[in-house]
């Protein structure tokens, strides 16, 4: 009869490379698990607002003695060379005290900045604690529809008025430009058929997505220019990307450093603001459509315009430069102690004002700023007006002024959402949530006093029911757990929300699942009167097929879940997902081991022979 220790020689040496590796891969997540031992805490970081012309000196005492005396009591504050950062007893509420700074402050810039606490040699390693979803850390829910449809046809009215301007650049006589339904189309009669083709050459490398179509009709030829079905989707593409940009702009813009942003279905974007409680400045900013161009005027022909002032006016339907090409926006005040916003352009931008104001000076050039918005209808209208007409003085170049702003306030939201960007469709916020931070904790400690209940009762129910067996899947449920939160922590983008934990409270329950399937078939084969080693190998090679079947299909539903969920269904297919790794890795391999060492020597020393 062999011994244990002979049947356990080949095996040993065979695996143990494969041994040291799996506790290398337990000890490195349970590493990477450790910061969320240590939750993060929320700062007020406020600093003098970068794009304004006041710079006031901020003072950490006074600062401190304010919030107190607005009941938002303060326990710590430090003073370094860029801002003052400030933690409150009650971090939930830096919200509030963001906004009672901004208010007593107007100059200044604040910022909520998650501070790490856990060790330095962690913090080294660059290892923090899982990020929390907007449910389990407040904050601010947008969803945006993008309005597509208008964006296309925007775009074919420019294309329209380009055209026009193309042909009396050219001296294309014989050609008449003419709206349709879903398009335009120019008219070339028999003296002008020869000059159609440059025209439709230089409107296509404008308008790099737009077919074209001739027909003849007698002695008249017809250019029709629509959008095929394959340009339209590379249009829309291109401004939900540029959507997309645009926003995740303006929302640094705002000081939020955890927001989520995620194009949502097809014309759809989810915008998650944690740490935000009062919408309303958010809300301002991210949808608001405004762009703003810069046009030379036309005496004959053109393109009317509304002025600010008051009248209309006549203007080159294709701009100089537009918004795409400013590089920085800063309020200022004029000589007259009246609003400014002080411009600097990107290479092209600079290029196309140096050419246009040396070739321009004394005469005048329009600032045009266009806003979307809805009428009494409900439709969605475009609203353009000449905010600005000024002569040119002398050869500018990437730098200059935008003067006769309405007001400070005006002048701000102006500079902002020029150096974010403009958005090249109109944007409608559809549905808005707000979550406070203390509901936020009350789903955190709910949630987590859940997972320790189903855990509690898995582990019990495990104890009583294989005994020693049992013993050896609460350690591997235990270490499942603090591989997937290591996981979790580790991976970029991944998110806990509260359908998260309840993916981790299922997780428990389909790792354990594993084990009673390994389980039952051991002591099924002990029944067939095998040795408990034997059995051990048995069990786990005999049911490794049906749990790698029945957790693949899991994953394909999670996969699933994943790609076409959004916010929570998401944070749950991802908890789902790598709780799935994580439970075949500790339940498969490493009780796998457990059972083969730790499990067969507890039976030799109670007595029970471990022999056939």
């Amino acid at each position: 009869m062999l011994s244990v220790k002979k049947d356990h020689k080949p095996f040993m040496a065979k695996f143990k490379l494969s041994y040291i590796a799996m506790l290398i891969v337990l000890v490195l997540l349970a590493i990477s698990a450790l910061p969320n031992l240590y939750p993060n805490k929320s700062w007020l970081h406020v600093s003098n607002a970068p794009h304004s012309e006041t710079q006031a000196v901020l003072s950490t005492n006074a600062l401190v003695t304010f919030l107190n005396n607005q009941g938002l009591k303060v326990e710590q504050g430090l003073n370094n060379q860029t801002s003052i950062n400030i933690l409150l007893n009650e971090p939930t509420k830096s919200a509030q005290a963001q906004a009672a700074i901004k208010a007593q402050y107007p100059h200044t810039q604040v910022k909520i900045v998650e501070h790490a606490t856990s060790p330095l040699w962690l913090q080294e390693f660059g290892l923090s604690p899982i990020k929390l979803g907007l449910d389990l850390n407040g904050g601010v829910l947008f969803v945006l529809d993008v309005d597509l449809d208008k964006a296309i046809d925007e775009q074919l009215v420019s294309a329209y008025q380009q055209a026009k301007s193309i042909i009396i650049k050219q001296k294309a006589y014989g050609l008449k430009v003419l709206q349709t339904g879903h398009g335009f189309e120019i008219n070339a009669h028999p003296n002008g058929a020869k000059k159609l083709t440059p025209v439709i050459n230089e409107l296509q490398s404008r308008f790099a997505n737009l077919a074209v179509s001739t027909t003849s009709n007698g002695d008249i030829k017809n250019a029709k220019f629509t959008y095929s079905e394959q340009g339209r989707s590379n249009f829309d593409k291109e401004v939900m990307s540029q959507t997309l940009t645009t926003l995740r702009s303006r929302i640094e813009e705002l000081g939020i450093t955890e927001a989520v942003t995620q194009r949502q279905g097809k014309n759809r974007i989810r915008i998650e603001l944690p740490g935000v409680q009062d919408p309303t400045e958010a809300k301002r900013i991210i949808g608001a459509t405004a762009s703003l161009g810069f046009y030379k005027l036309k005496e004959i022909g053109g393109q009317t315009f509304d002025m600010q002032s008051g009248g209309t006016i006549k203007l080159d339907p294709v701009p100089i430069f537009t918004g795409e090409h400013i590089n920085n926006a800063t309020i200022g005040r004029d000589d007259w102690g009246k609003p400014l916003v002080q411009l600097s352009l990107d290479g092209q931008g600079g290029d196309a004002m140096s050419s246009f104001s040396k070739a321009n000076i004394g005469k005048p050039m329009a600032t045009v700023y266009s806003e979307y918005s809805q009428n009494a209808k409900g439709e969605t209208v475009k609203k353009s007006e000449v905010i600005n007409v000024a002569n040119i003085a002398q050869h500018l170049s990437s730098r200059f002024s935008i003067t006769n702003m309405k007001s400070q306030q005006a002048a701000a939201d102006l500079a902002v959402l020029l150096r974010a960007g403009s958005l090249t469709a109109p944007v409608t916020i559809v549905h808005e949530q707000t979550i406070g931070p203390s509901l936020g904790q009350e789903n955190i400690t709910n949630g987590l006093a859940a997972l320790m209940l189903g855990m509690g009762i898995t582990l019990a129910f495990m104890a009583m029911w294989y005994r020693r067996l049992g013993l050896i899947a609460n350690v591997a449920l235990l270490l499942n757990l603090t591989s997937l939160v290591g996981l979790m922590s580790l991976l970029p983008g991944v998110v806990l929300t509260l359908p998260g934990i309840a993916g981790l409270v299922l997780t428990i329950g389909m790792a354990v699942d594993t084990n009673v399937i390994i389980f039952e078939r051991i002591k099924e084969e002990r029944r067939k009167g095998r040795s408990a080693y034997q059995a051990i190998q048995e069990g786990y090679k005999q049911a490794a097929n049906t749990i790698f079947d029945a957790n693949i299909t899991t994953m394909i539903t999670a996969l699933i879940l994943y790609g076409i969920g959004y916010g929570p269904v998401k944070g749950f297919a991802i908890t789902l997902a790598l709780g799935l790794i994580t439970s075949v890795f500790t339940g498969v391999y490493v009780s796998k081991v457990l059972s083969q060492t730790v499990y067969l020597k507890m039976t030799k020393k109670a007595g029970v022979n471990a022999h056939a």
